[in-house]
């Protein structure tokens, strides 16, 4: 059995107090991107049964940690496979990879958002994102995305938001008719 350096307990403790004290945008990502990079490159800290892909789903995500602060940690498991369109998040996430690697797709909002409803991506940039990587999420600015496992191994990643995604009314969005659904997360694998 591995022991981990850097426990998950200590890395939501950080971020917790990381949280707490309202830093700016570039302080949170700078010292939390820190913090993250510890925890993935530490796999031992995430329990094995939130390691594991939902069998005949798209992806798992368990709900690792949800404090009063609002931060956020969830652990998610792509399959081999799994793929998920472009949507957006509405808080600032950062996203670490644990364990094999995903491509993900960055894309822009070109539209002047004057419809609800529609909206017109231009695709910005793909980016395989492997162990030990963080990606950062920023609201209204570079928060589109599109993931995708093209692996034939479950792909672990660490993702962590300023706000529950249970109930947050987030976009997902038809690259090729321009439709936006919105839609809210209803519940993690876990709970």
């Amino acid at each position: 059995m591995t022991i981990a350096t850097y426990a998950l307990e200590e890395f939501v403790h950080e971020m917790s107090a990381l949280v707490d004290d309202k830093p700016d945008q570039e302080t949170l990502f700078d010292r939390g991107s820190v913090y993250l990079e510890r925890l993935i490159n530490n796999p031992a800290a995430i329990p094995e049964e939130y390691s594991m892909p939902m069998p005949g789903k798209n992806h798992g995500t368990y709900l690792l940690h949800y404090g009063d602060n609002g931060l956020l940690v969830t652990s998610v498991v792509w399959g081999p496979g799994d793929h998920i369109g472009p949507h957006d998040h509405c808080t600032w996430g950062m996203i670490g990879v644990v364990g094999n690697g995903i491509t993900e797709t960055r894309f822009r909002r070109v539209d002047d958002r004057d419809r609800d409803d529609y909206a017109v991506l231009e695709r910005d940039r793909e980016t395989l994102v492997k162990p030990g990587d963080v990606s950062l999420l920023i609201p209204n600015v570079d928060e589109i995305h599109q993931m995708d496992n093209h692996t034939d191994r479950p792909t672990v990643e660490i993702h962590v938001y300023g706000n529950d995604l249970r109930g947050l009314e987030r976009s997902a969005f038809n690259l090729e008719t321009g439709e936006i659904k919105h839609f809210a997360t209803t519940k993690f694998s876990n709970c």
